[in-house]
């Protein structure tokens, strides 16, 4: 019944303005019900693992514009303030094919400042359990964004130009969601469309004060998420098949933008894919389910584990280790996260460095505990050797060779110098956490409504590095 019921999605590839383009055709509506019911009279036997919900409502707020035709069409209110509408969107997700697992829930995590919706389970799911099926039809992908629309050369080039080469695959899908944005209500996503999220905390939707509040690395991913998107809207000037009015506005560029990075991701096989309704699953540190793609390409999400009634369902958006890179991306503080980087900063590390552990997902602090792993200890042995190659030569072929008793003794006798290094580094760090804090203070929240996260994400960060600070002052007095 899953691969039946994708035909209920109705898109039909024609030629347009020298061009490959989806003409959206809808079938009468009488029709579509009559082959609903049968197809549903069909698969109810064949399909017990995936059963549809009642939707959730939600109000839904659009403009409306005259069209070409002279008929009135509805669009996508993109205010920050526009109501999310959720139900419309579930039962749209139902009539083209999506199927889930009984008990599953689209629900409010959060009401304020904006909606936001996950999704749970009302019964038990065991490990292995199917979840939710969206067949390939409705999926946006990138790879097929690029075949339909051709490649627009002078677009890439600029984007090659601002060495933004590796995301011109995303351009497309890009180009691809702002094509159907201006379709209004005749394209067939335009009930996700209007379901989706019009305010954004990542960092494209950032302001030069808000990276002005954040610590170094987390204003530097997130200003590079701002210049990735500076570069897509910039490429549009070569696009000569969007009107003006959407090609010129910064506000849809920076709603498209956002949507497509917060809510796709890439594929095993080089695709960056959209399946709606599977975009609803919050992110986890310890998630409760996996999704993949199947020959087909369509979407299918399982659990990975038991999962009680009443939980939430959430995927894994990346590196647990690594809050700062998901609040920078998506928009969000990931308090579940055990570990994150130590924020030791090195430009251009080399080879050598590398080897010795230095990377954002190894140089951990852990914030329940202070605890400090491996690699930072050895980082900082290594570059306070600079001054003694041959120590340093020592000691790195210590560590490549897997001799921990040679690489333990020279820790063991610069560990003095080691934990001065460190602490001088926790302590300073803890020192700008702090000036950055006092920035906020007193300021306008409608002027800077994305300062509330920053700040907590600041907390954040401080919380772990006292607590290293506590673990630091712990060796020192043992020792």
């Amino acid at each position: 019944p899953f691969y039946v019921l994708i035909n209920l999605f109705p898109i039909e590839a024609t030629k347009q303005n020298k061009m490959n383009r989806s003409r959206i055709r809808h079938p009468p509506t009488s029709m579509r019900r009559i082959l609903l019911a049968l197809l549903l009279l069909l698969s109810c036997n064949l399909a017990v693992a995936f059963q549809s919900n009642a939707p959730t409502t939600h109000r839904t707020t659009t403009t409306t514009k005259s069209a070409d035709t002279k008929q009135m069409q509805m669009y996508v209110d993109i205010q920050e303030s526009a109501l999310r509408d959720i139900g419309t969107m579930d039962e749209w997700a139902t009539s083209c094919g999506v199927q889930r697992c009984e008990g599953f829930q689209l629900t409010p995590t959060k009401e304020q400042p904006v909606l936001e919706v996950g999704v749970v389970t009302a019964t038990d799911l065991p490990n292995g359990s199917p979840v939710l099926f969206v067949p390939n039809a409705m999926c946006l992908s990138s790879r097929e964004s690029l075949q339909e629309i051709g490649r627009i050369e002078a677009a890439e080039k600029r984007l090659v130009s601002a060495k933004a080469a590796e995301h011109v695959p995303q351009f497309y899908l890009f180009l691809k969601i702002l094509i159907e944005f201006e379709k209004g209500d005749q394209s067939p996503w335009f009930p996700w469309f209007n379901a989706l999220p019009r305010y954004y905390a990542n960092g494209s939707s950032m302001t030069p004060f808000c990276f002005d509040c954040l610590p170094p690395l987390a204003s530097s991913l997130a200003m590079g998420e701002r210049i990735k998107f500076i570069q897509f809207f910039q490429a549009l000037r070569y696009v000569d098949f969007l009107s003006d009015n959407v090609k010129t506005s910064k506000d849809l560029a920076k709603w498209a933008f956002a949507a497509l990075y917060t809510r796709g991701f890439p594929t095993p096989d080089g695709d960056f894919k959209i399946a709606p309704m599977a975009d609803m699953f919050d992110h986890s540190a310890d998630p409760e389910v996996s999704l993949q793609y199947d020959e087909e390409g369509n979407c299918v999400v399982y659990s990975c584990k038991d999962v009680p009634a009443g939980s939430p369902l959430r995927l894994s958006y990346g590196d647990s280790t690594n809050p700062t890179q998901l609040f920078a991306r998506y928009g969000f503080l990931d308090e579940s996260s055990e570990a994150s980087f130590c924020k030791i900063m090195i430009s251009q590390p080399s080879k050598q460095l590398v080897d010795m552990g230095y990377a954002q997902n190894r140089m951990l602090f852990y914030k329940n505990t202070g605890e400090i792993s491996q690699e930072v200890w050895d980082v900082l042995l290594y570059q306070i050797l600079t001054s003694d190659p041959n120590v340093q030569d020592q000691f790195y072929q210590a560590h490549m060779n897997g001799d921990y008793q040679t690489k333990q003794a020279i820790h063991d006798h610069y560990f003095a110098q080691t934990s001065v290094a460190l602490n001088n580094h926790v302590n300073t760090f803890l020192k700008d956490l702090d000036n950055l804090q006092k920035k906020g203070v007193g300021k306008d929240v409608n002027e800077h409504p994305r300062l509330p996260l920053i700040m907590q994400h600041n907390e954040f960060v401080k919380q772990t590095f006292l607590a290293v600070q506590a673990q630091l002052a712990q060796y020192s007095s043992s020792s």
